[in-house]
């Protein structure tokens, strides 16, 4: 497997290859990325063979898609695949006046939760202007999950995205000025509902698929296989734990790994060093098993980090690593393993 492979994407034709890029780190998550550094690991992505890019409007509000737009101008526009969301507006603020948890040194914008009919179209015309295209390959509605919004407000967000928000990409798409449509979010309940309710093409699931994590594959994954429906993996190394391992300080889904956490990535880092694999190259080898997930997209932002990144993705690791998993009941039997 070479993070420059070509895996159809679904049902819609297009290619996607197996490795993406990732941009949440280039909207200056969590510490500042120097313009000179965001060049170079978006070129470095370019060069190692990745064609499919993924970005939002949330991205340091505006700054990942200006970002990956300026990065890719030098680029074919047609020989990549590029997504976006829609689901959040940016309002201008007084300079100084933002404050975010996730997002530093970030433009003075604040974001402002829209997933109406109007909203989405003009969250998507924005988007073009930032990224600097007249296109999206894939526009995902973005996280309209309990995780963003808490129970009550999640409801409301979801009816509105389904009844109004949904009405808008789906004329973008018979426009053909984008080519699929889905949901990104981090859980895999919210994609399944809307992939009962709606015509989806494709989803972005966040961290709930994982060596951790494989719930979804109870009815989600199943129904996306039975309707050729494509999955964007995300956040496959648990917001940090699966790639540095179970040290100090570990984060899992966004905060510190808790007690539990750290003894099952303990585990599976012992059946690690029986068989020489790299905790990060089973984490990054192991969701691409499953029929319905073609690509996984890391985030970087650094050219090191993403050299890794491919060459872990192809690290050979044998058959008998996944079975002793399997055994130790560490991932679940019904799991697709790498051949």
């Amino acid at each position: 497997m070479n993070a420059s492979d070509k895996k159809k994407f679904g049902r819609t034709g297009l290619e996607v290859t197996t490795m993406g890029f990732g941009t949440a780190p280039l909207g200056n998550q969590f510490r500042a990325v120097p313009e000179a550094d965001v060049r170079d690991v978006i070129k470095g992505a370019w060069d190692a063979g990745l064609r499919y890019f993924d970005t939002a409007p949330m991205y340091g509000h505006g700054l990942s898609e200006r970002r990956l737009g300026e990065g890719l101008r030098a680029f074919p526009r047609d020989e990549y695949v590029l997504s976006t969301k829609v689901g959040r507006l940016l309002a201008p603020v007084p300079k100084g006046e933002m404050k975010s948890f996730f997002w530093v040194d970030m433009p003075p914008f604040e974001v402002v939760h829209d997933y109406s009919y109007d909203g989405c179209m003009r969250s998507f015309e924005d988007s073009l202007q930032r990224l600097g295209v007249s296109r999206i390959d894939i526009l995902f509605i973005h996280d309209i999950d309990v995780f963003s919004h808490g129970p009550d407000l999640q409801k409301q967000h979801f009816r509105t995205a389904m009844d109004s928000g949904y009405k808008a990409l789906e004329k973008l798409r018979s426009e053909k000025v984008v080519s699929a449509i889905g949901v990104g979010c981090n859980e895999w309940q919210v994609c399944e509902a809307a992939l009962r309710e709606r015509d989806f093409d494709c989803f972005l699931l966040a961290g709930r698929y994982t060596l951790l994590e494989q719930d979804a594959l109870d009815t989600f994954l199943p129904l996306c296989e039975e309707r050729d429906v494509a999955i964007v993996l995300g956040g496959g190394f648990n917001s940090g734990i699966l790639a540095t391992g179970a040290v100090k300080g570990a984060h899992y889904n966004y905060r510190e790994a808790e007690e539990p956490i750290l003894q099952q990535v303990s585990k599976i880092e012992a059946v690690c060093r029986e068989f020489n694999v790299p905790l990060a190259a089973a984490a990054l080898q192991f969701v691409l098993a499953h029929p319905s997930i073609p690509t996984n997209i890391p985030g970087t932002r650094t050219r090191k980090h993403l050299d890794q990144n491919v060459a872990l993705i192809s690290h050979p690791i044998p058959v008998e690593f996944w079975a002793a998993l399997k055994k130790q009941g560490l991932i679940r039997e019904n799991a697709p393993t790498p051949a």
